[in-house]
């Protein structure tokens, strides 16, 4: 299997018969992906998009007129008065840490209504301490837990009545929980909600893996601030780095003065031959996240069949491509993610071990056979060596793809257990 990738006829025949299954829920992933196409495509037209954005800024970056293009189509697709698109961006946790420092200040309180932020925030709020952290500047922090899956909208208006709350953060997809990621429908509600008791809280969404799954962003159901990494969904595999804040003029702007410096802003940053990436990344956004939907789905419909605990169901609604199995012991997660490992394009002949991952806690396993490092847009699967052994399984540049590194694991985890 080093060598080749040998698909039994029995795997063959189990993935053929979970694909008549679904025939149903493609076409309409199909429909959502006609959809978000036509969005993209109108804004390129309005913004009369051409070559000349591709050009290429260094030093400071002024006058990049490729740059603010790209902001203003992100703009558009998200729904939001501005967008802040930057290559100078290294994660989606970097540009949420931006935000953060942007708009808290000492004294401020921070509170998350999704439970504990994902791994990477821990420092940046101070959860686990560090000296550069908001709580060393003085930012406090609570959080309240999510209540069967759903906000606890009830504490959550009670605690806003009794505290003055700077910012609320929410953080959609599960991250490294056992959690449901959250809808835009439960994230409508629970802004109405927030909304109710107090108009001027900000409130700011993490984004990351949510994009193009339905047919609102957080912005259009009233968040202020959302947050997503151009090595997700938004980049279509091509953008080679970068994320972005987009949501009022104001609060972008802010962050613009916080990635660079008060008083330039936005202004600087120059683009490095970035420009081309980004946009025809988010040009075959739409279809690439419909691919990552039917692999996740796939998985999740396969794996089930197999026996094992998945999350979310195949026919359950979706809030990101976040594909999760349970696999309750170390040896079958180890496995799996080899599996995926091995029908990558890149680094095909490495076999993944759990390692020590800067910014987390437990040893991390990861099978990452990407193009752009890191990237979980494209086909990867990752988990914590901790109970219950978790696989965490997002992306797929073409469903085609995709489905080949699904039943290359299932073949490992079968082989394994023989």
């Amino acid at each position: 299997m080093l060598d080749e990738i040998v698909i039994s006829d029995k795997v063959l025949q189990l993935t053929n018969k979970a694909e008549d299954q679904l025939k149903d829920i493609f076409e309409k992933l199909d429909n959502q992906c006609k959809k978000n196409s036509l969005k993209v495509l109108n804004s390129f037209k309005k913004n009369k998009v051409s070559t000349v954005h591709f050009n290429s800024t260094t030093g400071y970056g002024y006058d990049d007129i490729g740059r603010d293009t790209i902001e203003r189509i992100f703009s558009d697709v998200l729904g939001s008065e501005d967008a802040l698109v930057r290559n100078q961006f290294i994660s989606g946790s970097h540009a949420l840490t931006v935000a953060l420092f942007a708009y808290l200040r000492p004294n401020d309180l921070l509170l998350s209504i999704t439970g504990t932020p994902y791994d990477t925030l821990h420092e940046v709020i101070g959860i686990k301490p560090n000296n550069s952290s908001l709580a060393s500047f003085g930012v406090k922090y609570d959080q309240i837990d999510l209540k069967n899956d759903d906000f606890d909208i009830e504490q959550i208006k009670k605690y806003l009545k009794n505290n003055k709350v700077k910012l609320i953060e929410i953080q959609r997809s599960k991250g490294y929980s056992t959690r449901k990621s959250l809808t835009i429908d439960k994230l409508e509600k629970v802004i109405k909600e927030i909304r109710s008791v107090d108009k001027d809280v900000i409130i700011m969404v993490d984004n990351c893996y949510c994009e193009f799954v339905d047919d609102k962003s957080p912005i259009e159901v009233g968040a202020d601030i959302i947050v997503g990494s151009l090595i997700k969904n938004l980049g279509g595999g091509i953008a080679p780095n970068g994320a972005y804040i987009a949501g009022s003029k104001k609060l972008v702007d802010l962050a613009g003065e916080r990635l660079t410096l008060p008083g330039e802003g936005r202004e600087v940053g120059p683009t490095l031959g970035i420009n081309k990436s980004i946009l025809q990344g988010l040009f075959m956004a739409p279809s690439v996240v419909n691919s990552s939907l039917k692999t996740a789905i796939l998985t999740s419909k396969l794996l089930e069949d197999l026996g094992y605990n998945v999350e979310p169901k195949f026919d359950e609604e979706r809030a990101d491509i976040v594909q999760n199995i349970i696999f309750n012991n170390p040896d079958d997660l180890i496995n799996y993610c080899q599996g995926i490992q091995l029908a990558s394009p890149i680094d095909s002949f490495s076999l993944p071990q759990p390692w020590e991952m800067p910014g987390y806690d437990d040893k991390v396993i990861m099978a990452s056979g990407s193009f752009n490092q890191g990237s979980s847009i494209e086909l990867s699967c990752d988990g914590p060596m901790r109970e219950p052994f978790i696989a965490y399984q997002q992306g797929a540049l073409t469903y085609e793809y995709g489905r080949i590194g699904v039943m290359n694991a299932v073949e490992r985890l079968i082989n394994n257990k023989q």
